[in-house]
């Protein structure tokens, strides 16, 4: 006859919505570290993810054991190597197309625009990937196209998130966008916003751009808002969740 599960294996299942509570809550352990923190205490742990103090030790000495985990002679935690080798396997195998692309595409429909991700390469900016939009009358640029860091939305925001002095670039990053017109090419208008990387630092900025006559500057800030989210929703998948390095722009919003 077979043996019926636990009955605390089973009310484990049934409130998983989709998955294993004790592995979620294993994870949860795992990503309160942040950059910085060398050490946990279980109290700490406990406090940042509201699990008793009970379950995060016994979630801890299981992941311990696998070396995801290690305490320390005083009694706090700290990450083990498996974890960092889990992260440099993970590094090796990251492709930044497979995360950069699909946001574009997204983008790209949202506001029926060509959507553009672009990276500083020394004094000049490099557009690395690209979405055109739906419309027949479009802005074009070529994947590789190398054009000026200070002509343009998305060269400005690279220069401003990168440190650059000027009231300019001060507006830019209390804003968390910023939006031109005609300023590297006539007639083409473009809005772009910061993305960042591992350890939350900057990675390059993404954008939109089209025509003038149909992007006005008013059409612009309303599409500023959803060049943003798109912008931290990649941010948020390249440098993982928040923390303290995280720039205050990420998922703010100044109309």
């Amino acid at each position: 006859m077979a043996r019926k599960p636990p009955l605390h294996t089973a009310r484990e299942e049934s409130n998983t919505e989709g998955g294993v509570i004790a592995v979620k809550r294993a994870l949860q352990i795992l990503e309160v570290f942040e950059i910085g923190d060398q050490h946990l205490s279980l109290a700490e742990i406990s406090r940042r993810t509201g699990l008793h103090n009970t379950t995060v030790l016994r979630l801890a000495r299981t992941l311990a054991l696998s070396g995801y985990m290690v305490q320390k002679e005083e009694g706090t935690w700290r990450l083990g190597a498996a974890a960092g080798w889990l992260g440099a396997r993970y590094q090796a195998g990251f492709d930044i197309h497979d995360v950069v692309e699909p946001t574009l595409r997204q983008l790209s429909l949202d506001t029926q625009e060509s959507a553009s991700f672009y990276v500083r390469e020394g004094d000049v900016r490099s557009c690395i990937s690209r979405i055109e939009g739906p419309q027949s009358v479009r802005h074009h640029v070529r994947i590789g196209m190398r054009l000026p860091l200070n002509l343009g939305a998305p060269g400005k925001v690279i220069l401003a998130f990168s440190g650059a002095a000027g009231d300019e670039f001060e507006v830019i990053r209390r804003r968390g966008y910023h939006l031109s017109m005609g300023e590297r090419e006539a007639e083409v208008s473009s809005v772009a916003a910061p993305v960042f990387g591992l350890n939350w630092r900057l990675l390059g900025s993404m954008c939109i751009s089209g025509p003038t006559a149909r992007l006005s500057k008013n059409k612009l800030q309303i599409h500023a808002k959803t060049v943003m989210n798109a912008a931290n929703q990649l941010s948020y998948a390249l440098a993982g969740s928040a923390s303290q390095e995280t720039p205050k722009v990420v998922s703010t919003w100044h109309p």
